[in-house]
């Protein structure tokens, strides 16, 4: 495939600078996009593109298509669906699927997210959960409450407002003199533990970046604390353990500050569990945010979860009253059942907890054995591996080197599409997501993995020769 690499970059150049229209990476930089296949099938966890060949999606996307692709039960429901109505907008008229889809993922999501607001994806589900917190505290009465706090580094999406909380400098010199950009901790980050610091300890002492950056703002003027319990490919899947969640929890419950989780990515089943904070029952959000597998790759679907009380205490009050034009879309909420449907009958959350046990042993496997691979990270089928210069020193890349789209290069050679972007200029290391559909077979994880290592064994030949 490695010509087919070539060809491809020439058509890319030709496509942007010859024709009208084009296809939508024209916008991005050809400096550091990867030469792009034309993708026009997909089955189960496989794709192909228009020249035959067949990859294993081994990130879902990015972290999407929970399911596989060309689910049949979630293509006939849109097909019925779209038969009786696309339609309707949620301060006209009520629909259907929106009550329905309400229903279904506040029982499964549990006490504490009884109401559910649904969106077109992640970006407007983050926003949509800052303006819920600010909108609630500004009708108490508590109007300098309009400090944000987020990590560093993490993502939130890519509306003006979802990026004012993401952890990377690149968004803040663009955009930071327009608007107001969230206050930033670190992450907590396993693999910079001191040497002389238990976990535990470690996690405490992280967990107190939160407080002390609360004070140093004015605890009166903090109104949420947004955080990845799994981070996306910002981080490589960061994971932080149970104790530092308590500890976050217990410090936003201290000042007043709602706690917002961002499961864009970890929700829906991808960690194991069906929202990542079941598996903390103390330290549960106030906010929670879902996307990606909500809607699976089958339909433009995001929701906000928030308890009953503080939605009904808001609504008495002011009410709740942003929306955007496809919120609570008939079309996407009946696909997003269809979706439920699948991972729950299929106990496609049991499987993920099992299949990811399985793959992280592979992927341990394939660093005891690798130069290139320095810490596996993540929970379920969420799992990162970062690459390294040198695993002996654990040497980052410098930053003008952009070793995830090398390595992107050689797994699709190898019949892999695997996702991830270089963030904080290669600051916080070069991970790449391993996040496969969630209803992956033993036997094809023994694929991907075979996979994976020819990917690795060349990427690490041509570090050696470099």
């Amino acid at each position: 495939m490695k010509n087919r690499n070539i060809e491809l970059k020439n058509q890319h150049t030709q496509d942007a600078s010859n024709e009208v229209g084009g296809a939508q990476d024209i916008f991005y930089s050809p400096s550091s996009s990867s030469p792009l296949l034309t993708i026009i099938r997909g089955e189960g966890i496989y794709l192909w593109d228009d020249q035959g060949n067949k990859y294993i999606d081994a990130s879902s996307g990015p972290a999407t298509c929970n399911i596989g692709h060309s689910n049949p039960a979630v293509l006939n429901a849109m097909q019925a669906q779209a038969q009786k109505l696309t339609f309707s907008f949620p301060s006209t008229a009520r629909n259907l699927p929106n009550i329905y889809l309400a229903k279904q993922l506040a029982e499964l999501a549990g006490e504490g997210f009884e109401r559910a607001l649904f969106v077109s994806g992640g970006s407007e589900a983050v926003d949509m959960a800052i303006k819920f917190c600010r909108q609630y505290r500004y009708a108490k009465g508590e109007k300098s409450r309009n400090k944000l706090i987020s990590c560093v580094p993490s993502y939130h999406g890519m509306t003006v407002g979802a990026l004012a909380v993401c952890g990377d400098p690149i968004f803040a010199d663009v955009f930071g003199s327009m608007i107001s950009m969230s206050r930033k901790i670190p992450a907590m980050k396993r693999s910079l533990r001191p040497a002389n610091q238990s976990e535990e300890q470690y996690a405490l002492h992280c967990a107190q970046h939160l407080e002390t950056e609360i004070l140093e703002a004015g605890k009166e003027s903090v109104l949420a604390f947004i955080i990845e319990p799994v981070g996306g490919s910002s981080s490589g899947a960061n994971a932080p353990p149970e104790t530092y969640f308590n500890e976050i929890r217990r410090i936003c419950s201290k000042y007043g500050v709602f706690l917002i989780y961002d499961e864009v990515m970890s929700g829906v089943g991808r960690t194991g569990e069906f929202l990542a904070s079941h598996l903390w029952p103390n330290a549960r959000p106030d906010i929670t945010v879902l996307a990606k597998g909500l809607g699976a790759g089958y339909a433009h679907l995001g929701a906000m979860l928030a308890p009953a009380a503080l939605v009904d205490e808001l609504s008495a009050l002011t009410g709740f009253n942003y929306a955007h034009t496809y919120n609570a879309s008939p079309l996407s909420c009946a696909v997003g059942s269809a979706v439920l449907n699948e991972v729950t009958g299929n106990k496609l959350v049991e499987n993920a907890r099992v299949m990811g046990l399985y793959l992280r042993k592979a992927l341990i496997e394939l660093q005891r054995k690798s130069t290139v691979i320095g810490e596996i990270r993540g929970r379920g089928l969420l799992l990162g591996i970062e690459l390294v210069a040198s695993k002996t020193y654990q040497k980052q890349f410098q930053s003008q080197v952009d070793p995830l789209e090398r390595f992107k290069l050689l797994a699709r050679d190898e019949g892999l599409l695997i996702y991830g972007r270089r963030s904080n200029g290669g600051a916080f290391g070069d991970p790449i997501l391993i996040a496969p559909p969630l209803n992956i077979t033993r036997d094809e994880i023994d694929i991907l993995v075979q996979r994976l290592e020819k990917t690795v064994n060349a990427f690490e030949s041509e570090q050696n020769s470099n």
